[in-house]
């Protein structure tokens, strides 16, 4: 089954409401493909690497988190005009969804994550340029630091580290997904038991550490693929064109 570019552009635009969001990243359509799409492909990061699976695997459109487009472009060279150049050459349709894909409430990063941990009582978090863009509810029953960061390992595969600061058992927690470390003040702020995230940062160490508060890091990358992976079903849905998740993980 084949649809339009454009019908899928035009549909994440509005499902994402990506034109409502101010952000650095370019998001939308970034680079222009083929005209027909029988095979979508979605990844975390616009890379060489991602582009060579997606080809391989016979996708017209590659959808990711993070685009090659932020701010604008100043020029075309180096990896820049590398990446253009076999983007364009493939016919090769590239969309980017950054912070839209972070903080919708269906397919977003972190609504996605609390739904494995099945956090009730869900609502907004992490407040990140006037959005916000996390979520924060509570388990249905109390765990330990360790017992959330090993579920979502497994989940989601690679590793974990975690701050076991705070109280023994956990009940409530707060996520925002990838480098948003930033919130672990509000999640002091607000008294909430766990605070997940993807990377860390060093201040967080002693932070966390006066203010008795639990963190578990996933890491970047695996802290932001069921966005995603839950996109690609979405899509699936709508349309009846196929959809795959190309993994391309990063250390971070």
């Amino acid at each position: 089954m084949t649809a339009k570019r454009q019908d899928i552009v035009n549909f994440l635009n509005d499902f994402l409401a990506t034109g409502a969001v101010k952000d650095a990243s370019c998001n939308g359509l970034q680079v222009e493909g083929r005209q027909t799409v029988s095979r979508v492909g979605l990844a975390v990061d616009a890379c060489m690497a991602a582009y060579k699976k997606a080809v391989s695997e016979k996708c017209q459109m590659l959808i990711v988190h993070h685009g090659i487009i932020w701010n604008g472009l100043t020029s075309v060279r180096g990896a820049t005009a590398t990446q253009l150049h076999f983007l364009l050459s493939r016919e090769l349709n590239l969309y980017a969804a950054h912070l839209p894909l972070d903080m919708h409430p269906d397919v977003g990063n972190n609504a996605a994550l609390a739904r494995m941990l099945k956090m009730s009582s869900v609502k907004p978090f992490g407040e990140y340029k006037g959005y916000l863009i996390g979520c924060q509810g509570v388990l249905s029953a109390t765990c330990t630091v360790d017992d959330i960061g090993r579920l979502f390992a497994k989940k989601l595969g690679g590793s974990y580290t975690t701050l076991a600061f705070g109280k023994k058992k956990c009940r409530t927690v707060a996520i925002v997904s990838g480098g948003g470390s930033d919130a672990i003040p509000e999640a002091i702020e607000k008294g909430i038991d766990c605070f997940v995230t993807g990377e860390s940062d060093h201040s967080n160490h002693h932070a966390a550490l006066e203010s008795k508060i639990n963190v578990v890091y996933l890491g970047h990358y695996h802290s932001e693929k069921p966005g995603v992976m839950a996109l690609g079903k979405k899509i699936e849905a709508e349309f009846g064109v196929e959809a795959m998740f190309l993994d391309v993980p990063t250390i971070t």
